[in-house]
This record gives C-alpha cells, structure tokens and sequence, in this order.
C-alpha cells in the first residue's frame, strides 16, 4: 500500500507541475494585461502545491 501511495503522489505532483508549466508559458506568450493577471491568479494554487504550501 505505502507503494501505491507514493506513485498516486509522484503523478500528482507531476500533473500539477505539467498544469503549471503550461499556465506559465501561457502567461510569459501573453501581450494582454487582462490575460497576464488571470493567468497569475491561476498559477498561484499550482505553484504552491508543487512546493507542498496549502
């Protein structure tokens, strides 16, 4: 169990990280302020789950 565990965690923490990656590249394409801003808000909860901050 304790193995299956850690592979539930380690794609979690991947699929986050993937999320992130692709709001952050959308985010440094962007020309729009608007965009930019929804873009941060987002980002936001996904870069403190991959630093493990609730």
């Amino acid at each position: 169990m304790p193995v299956l565990d850690s592979v539930i965690s380690v794609l979690y923490y991947g699929m986050t990280a993937f999320f992130a990656f692709i709001l952050g590249r959308n985010l440094w394409k962007t020309r729009d302020p608007q965009e930019a801003v929804l873009c941060s808000v987002i980002l936001i909860p996904f870069v403190l789950r991959i630093l493990r901050v609730k």
